[in-house]
């Protein structure tokens, strides 16, 4: 172990007691991060006699992008069973969502040497894959010693990361010289990767497997159901508020007001808060907006509303095909905006604030294929949105630009899997 590897662990472990406090403070409001807690210490299930691919994904973005992958490596190695994890409660609720018994699944260790020995050892995988960002050095490292292979699938790595990791490079080079492979998704992000010190043959460019997302028919009868419903008869426009954080839903509020005023025909906001912990939290905010509020959790008719509140989990994919325009949160405030690939493949035209550094190549491509609109603040989502709603024929050309940018930049997926096949 280098000082600095060393240096990194006994700091986890100082820190061990803070951890635990920040999820005692977190099931104040979500209650199953009280639970579980053995999990994220190693002690899970031990390994039947198939051989285990483990899949880390560490939320619920991750977990969506690996859908695809998930079931390809099912029919590709039907001879393993797959370990998925991930580290918050909501990432768990849509593993078991998406997959139900059909993969395994806990938490990941939290990157101690001891807890990740303990799960190395009763899981005992042939391969690591590693969802986008994820990387600690603890769990790299022992699987390096024990001849797993590690892979980072779909990996990005902004400019600001980057910056941040260069100041620890004792500990991350050393992490990087460990891995397998990186399958990146741009030739930008890999370049961030090599610089830190990822050896040139380990890289390879993919392309945002996000791209490669198929609308099933359930998705899609359920989008259109939706549709019928929140439009009602008089055909009121739809305007979709997704993965919204704190700081976004009160400028959203606040364009809504403007919206409303402008149009002759009501329109309903369905917003949708990124966490569930604060769902009661914007259900206050759109209350104190004077806005009269339906809950999709309560099912409640949207005939009166102003506001529908998603306060449900896993709809997400099914609500962006039932809007006529959707803004895509995280994007307004530094968090780096979300997937605007998903609202892509329906054909739906997108707005975005211009904090986008998490999908800066997707949303390139979708602004300069003219199917995304940015917006510095609530006066000119207001402008958008109105200028939009009121213009089905250029609502149509966006949304067409945007489903076609979707479909062409598919195939990332086939690129990660001969990787993962020349490892395994």
């Amino acid at each position: 172990m280098t000082f600095s590897r060393f240096f990194y662990s006994v700091s986890f472990y100082l820190l061990s007691p803070i951890i635990v406090l920040r999820l005692l403070y977190r099931a104040r409001r979500a209650p199953a991060y009280a639970r579980r807690w053995a999990e994220r210490f190693g002690f899970v299930a031990e390994a039947t006699g198939n051989k285990t691919i483990w899949l880390h994904s560490v939320s619920v973005g991750e977990t969506l992008a690996a859908v695809p992958l998930v079931k390809a490596l099912q029919q590709r190695y039907p001879d393993h069973r797959l370990m998925v994890t991930c580290m918050t409660v909501t990432g768990s609720e849509r593993i078991r969502a998406a997959f139900g018994d059909t993969v395994n699944h806990s938490y990941a260790p939290y990157d101690m040497p001891d807890s990740v020995a303990r799960f190395l050892n009763r899981v005992q995988p042939s391969i690591l894959i590693i969802m986008e960002t994820e990387l600690w050095p603890n769990t790299i490292a022992a699987c390096c010693s024990r001849n797993i292979p590690v892979i980072l699938a779909n990996g990005r790595l902004s400019a600001k990361s980057a910056a941040a990791y260069s100041k620890i490079s004792r500990l991350v080079r050393p992490m990087l010289w460990s891995m397998s492979a990186v399958v990146a998704q741009h030739a930008d992000d890999g370049a961030r990767f090599t610089q830190l010190g990822l050896p040139d043959k380990a890289l390879t460019i993919s392309g945002n497997i996000k791209f490669d997302l198929h609308l099933n028919s359930e998705v899609q009868a359920k989008a259109q159901s939706l549709a019928v419903q929140w439009r009602g008869d008089n055909q009121r426009p739809v305007l979709l508020a997704a993965s919204t954080h704190p700081g976004e839903d009160e400028l959203i509020l606040q364009a809504f007001g403007q919206i409303k005023a402008a149009l002759a025909v009501k329109p309903l906001l369905v917003l949708v808060p990124r966490h569930p912990e604060r769902f009661n939290d914007v259900a206050q905010l759109c209350e104190q907006a004077g806005c009269r509020l339906a809950r999709r959790s309560a099912e409640q008719s949207t005939a009166e509303a102003d506001i529908l509140l998603g306060d449900t989990m896993g709809e997400l994919m099914a609500f962006y095909g039932a809007c006529d325009l959707a803004f895509v949160g995280g994007s307004l405030v530094p968090v780096g905006g979300h997937n605007m690939i998903e609202p892509a493949a329906w054909g739906v035209p997108i707005i975005s604030g211009p904090q986008l550094f998490n999908f800066a190549e997707a949303s390139r491509l979708l602004i300069e294929g003219d199917a995304m609109v940015v917006c510095e603040d609530a006066q000119s989502l207001a402008q958008q949105s109105i200028g939009l709603l009121t213009n089905p024929q250029r609502r149509t050309q966006m949304g067409a630009a945007a489903r076609h940018i979707a479909e062409a930049n598919r195939g990332a997926l086939e690129r990660l899997l001969a990787v993962i096949d020349h490892q395994l």
